[in-house]
């Protein structure tokens, strides 16, 4: 009697979630073939449209690991499991782990669009939290950049996205502007015919764009000539001070007189 009455409900339950369990089967291979075949559609483009490298596995990880998890609650839905109480655990999950992680959250948003939209790459130099260095590494959660005077900034990508970011060789070339002062009594093509002679001297000086020498300021007692020159953004420290030295020491040694200089 109990194994008749065993098989009529199992029979009965065969009937009515047989065929739903059978479709939600179908769909999950079928599901789990399409997300395999568009992971590697996207990839490859991906790989195209040249996606920073270090975020690509990270990227396709999240997308496979998404697709899979609304693949698995559309077949339970197909076979008519109840979601309510999974639902409501999942949420209550993200709600608690987005309120213990925003800090962190923000730091690897804001490395992925780092990445992602390349404000700056490795090897530029940039200015940052008010400080100057290059780019050493750039990780999904933080950037590191090394100082001048060889010391290791580790900023949260947070920041970065949220502040400022001077790219000072984004460009390839910087303006290297430098200003002398003079007194009134000094012959002004004098001044300005030594200190071109020298710039032409100095092979880290680019010859295009061209360069700018003349008047910046006028004062009752003096006037002050301004030089404008391009040079490569890697280097521009050096080049800076070779070109301030060699123009101090022609200045000096065609006569010229500066201010409060011996």
């Amino acid at each position: 009697m109990n194994v008749d009455k065993l098989y009529a409900h199992a029979y009965d339950w065969l009937i009515k979630y047989g065929p739903r369990f059978l479709i939600g089967v179908l769909v999950l291979i079928v599901g789990l073939w399409l997300i395999r075949i568009l992971i590697g559609l996207i990839k490859g483009h991906m790989h195209k449209k040249d996606v920073e490298p270090t975020v690509r596995p990270f990227l396709m990880s999240l997308l496979s690991v998404s697709l899979r998890v609304l693949l698995i609650i559309v077949v339970m839905q197909i076979m008519g499991m109840q979601l309510t109480l999974f639902t409501a655990l999942v949420g209550a999950f993200g709600v608690a782990a987005g309120l213990a992680l925003s800090g962190t959250l923000q730091n690897f948003a804001s490395g992925v669009l780092i990445l992602l939209l390349k404000p700056f790459v490795i090897g530029d130099n940039i200015v940052t939290q008010g400080t100057e260095g290059t780019v050493t590494s750039i990780q999904i959660f933080y950037t590191q950049v090394k100082t001048y005077d060889n010391r290791i900034l580790i900023v949260p990508n947070g920041q970065l996205s949220n502040n400022t970011i001077v790219n000072l060789s984004r460009e390839g070339t910087r303006r290297l502007d430098i200003n002398y002062k003079f007194q009134n009594a000094i012959d002004i093509k004098q001044a300005k015919t030594v200190i071109n002679g020298i710039i032409d001297k100095c092979e880290s000086v680019l010859a295009t764009p061209a360069r700018r020498v003349g008047i910046v300021t006028l004062d009752p007692d003096a006037f002050t000539i301004g030089i404008n020159v391009w040079v490569n953004a890697h280097g521009f420290e050096d080049t800076r001070q070779e070109l301030q030295e060699s123009i101090l020491q022609g200045i000096k040694d065609a006569g010229i007189k500066i201010p409060g200089v011996a």
